[in-house]
């Protein structure tokens, strides 16, 4: 897997979903590829199981599922853990464009 560091040091936003096998995942799924395609090539959106990066997931504090984060430049500039929609999600990373 690429490195945490580069995936998250780019100067578009980066949305990511810390998320676990338990969780409603073919939901999320869709609702992610929904918000990828709103945002096009302007953004990424990145989907991280927490049990296969135990590691980043503690260093990060992820604690709750799904935790999702937005960064830009290496820097986290929004975190929330719980479900969030589709177009929430949208409007958020749109800031940050």
């Amino acid at each position: 897997m690429t490195k945490f560091g580069e995936i998250i040091s780019v100067q578009k936003p980066v949305l990511i979903d810390f998320y676990s096998d338990w969780d409603d995942a073919e939901n999320t799924v869709k609702m992610l590829r929904n918000v990828a395609a709103a945002l096009g090539d302007k953004a990424k959106v990145i989907k991280i199981d927490i049990k296969k990066n135990e590691i980043l997931a503690d260093a990060l504090r992820v604690k709750g599922n799904p935790t999702f984060m937005i960064y830009k430049n290496g820097e986290m500039k929004w975190r929330q853990t719980g479900f969030q929609d589709a177009s929430t999600l949208i409007g958020l990373v749109k800031q940050y464009l």
